[in-house]
């Protein structure tokens, strides 16, 4: 897929063991089984983070090891998540992304997420029907990504190795957090997604200076 990226700044449609005492057998295997419990593997939890004075949207991964186990979101104020629109984008959304394989989500799953993840890095996590982000003004800087238009908010500020990205031209906003070094990859195939399921439409920026 051909990536596309424009910039645009304005905003035009588109226990604790004793010393002497040794761990026997049954401690050994039940520390085994602990390591590679589903809960204990490969856990991402949403990080309460204020991205967009409110919008929180980073996830983390708690475990990293090479095994990999479901994750666990957390939730987050979305709306219309539950709308088909988001029903729509989640069936749209490809088993990979590039390397990120579609991860599976631990109950509850919050509505309108899904992520993607490999070994040793953190998960690729989308969240459908947001609102608005606060600072999504009409100055704001936008990018073009295959004909979806989106703004980018880095995680740096709150120590997160991850940018979030909204697409602020559906009918929906739809946010990717996408850890830093991934490449444009999964920016590409969720773009591809959205061109899909949801048609374009004209972008709600809020007036500069106002809420």
């Amino acid at each position: 897929m051909d990536l596309m990226i424009e910039s645009d700044s304005s905003p035009e449609p588109d226990g604790s063991r004793g010393a002497d005492t040794a761990p026997t057998a049954s401690d050994a295997q039940k520390s085994d089984e602990d390591r590679r419990h589903p809960a204990v593997i490969a856990t991402a939890i949403a990080l309460p983070v204020a991205l967009l004075a409110g919008i929180v949207v980073a996830a983390v991964i708690v475990d990293r090891t090479p095994m990999l186990g479901p994750l666990a979101l957390g939730p987050v104020p979305a709306p219309e998540a539950e709308s088909d629109a988001c029903a729509g984008l989640l069936a749209a959304l490809p088993e990979k992304l590039g390397d990120y394989a579609r991860a599976e989500l631990v109950d509850p799953i919050p509505a309108g997420t899904a992520a993607w993840q490999i070994a040793e890095a953190e998960p690729v996590v989308l969240r459908c029907g947001l609102d608005r982000p606060s600072e999504f003004d009409a100055a704001a800087a936008l990018q073009v990504v295959d004909g979806v238009q989106w703004f980018e908010v880095s995680g740096e500020a709150e120590g997160i190795d991850a940018s979030t990205w909204f697409a602020v031209d559906r009918p929906v906003y739809v946010a990717l957090t996408v850890p830093n070094g991934s490449g444009p990859t999964p920016l590409q195939e969720v773009s591809a997604a959205l061109g899909e399921a949801l048609p374009q439409q004209q972008i709600d920026p809020a007036p500069v200076g106002g809420n």
